[in-house]
């Protein structure tokens, strides 16, 4: 019984005692359970670095939601997702319209806005207000953050299972999807308003500056376990999830900042895999021996 009690005040007194640590809690399970089939997804399509780069052009109307109504979610919120609208569209008019590529054009864009939000938030608030923006606070989610967070998941969660099919066949046969009679830009504008959707959540908890962590790094380390897709989605959300509970169990213990604790535990899990995964260093050596003979 001991034990048994021992074990229960590590792993659950903290969730049970503070109501923060079940915001925070359930934010966090809420960004795996969306935003890690994304990160998935976006690999699948190679297009991993787009992430990374939204979830830094969406800064700038993080910004400007912060100048005109200080520290506002719905207002932060909307001017991130406005901003990385915005950057998407002038993304692919650009690639049409000029001969960069979209990732080129978008590396261009990023970079540029993540300096102007900088700057912009900088001029009209203090250097917390910088940190709290770029770095997230996960465990100062209030209830209205975390029905953001909660509502954003659901609707992502729905919209990748109403569109899935077609997101399969625009990923890996968009030629077919058209002569079927699909529209490729109409799933390609959708799966990416679902990433900036995510990334605008997930900057409450996590910053613009690492939102993406927990999109990608799960569903990079899911490719080394799996060959099947429906897995490599499972995966990935669980690994989220495991991240997302582990660094919060260490950030508390530990009384260090729980967002880049949470993004570590991820990339733990990513390391894990890199060695003892099926497509791993590990077993890829064990094999060597039987290639050989």
């Amino acid at each position: 019984m001991t034990l048994l009690h021992e074990v229960y005040q590590f792993t659950i007194a903290p969730f049970q005692e503070f109501a923060f640590m079940r915001r925070a809690l359930v934010a966090t399970l809420a960004l795996a359970l969306s935003s890690a089939p994304l990160g998935v997804m976006l690999t699948l399509r190679r297009m991993s670095l787009f992430g990374e780069a939204l979830s830094h052009a969406v800064l700038p109307g993080v910004a400007a939601g912060f100048i005109f109504f200080g520290l506002s979610l719905p207002a932060l919120s909307i001017g991130g997702f406005l901003a990385g609208v915005i950057v998407v569209a002038l993304a692919g008019w650009i690639s049409r319209h000029t001969e960069l590529k979209e990732d080129a054009s978008l590396a261009a864009i990023y970079v540029v806005a993540l300096a102007l939000g900088v700057i912009m938030i900088s001029g009209h608030g203090t250097q917390l207000d910088l940190l709290h923006i770029l770095f997230g606070n996960v465990l100062g989610v209030d209830t209205e953050g975390l029905m953001l967070v909660a509502g954003v998941s659901s609707v992502s969660v729905l919209l990748m299972a109403g569109l899935y099919r077609g997101l399969l066949l625009e990923s890996f046969d968009p030629s077919y999807l058209a002569a079927s009679g699909g529209r490729n830009t109409l799933y390609q504008q959708s799966f990416l308003m679902l990433v900036v959707l995510n990334l605008v959540a997930s900057f409450q908890t996590l910053g613009t500056l690492m939102a993406v962590g927990l999109m990608m790094l799960p569903a990079v380390s899911a490719r080394l376990w799996h060959d099947t897709l429906p897995a490599q989605l499972v995966n990935s959300t669980v690994q989220a999830a495991a991240a997302g509970y582990a660094g919060l169990m260490l950030s508390y213990y530990a009384s260090v900042p729980s967002g880049p604790v949470i993004i570590v535990c991820a990339g733990a899990f990513y390391f894990l895999s890199l060695v003892f995964a099926p497509r791993g260093w590990l077993p890829r050596m064990l094999r060597r021996p039987h290639l050989r003979a």
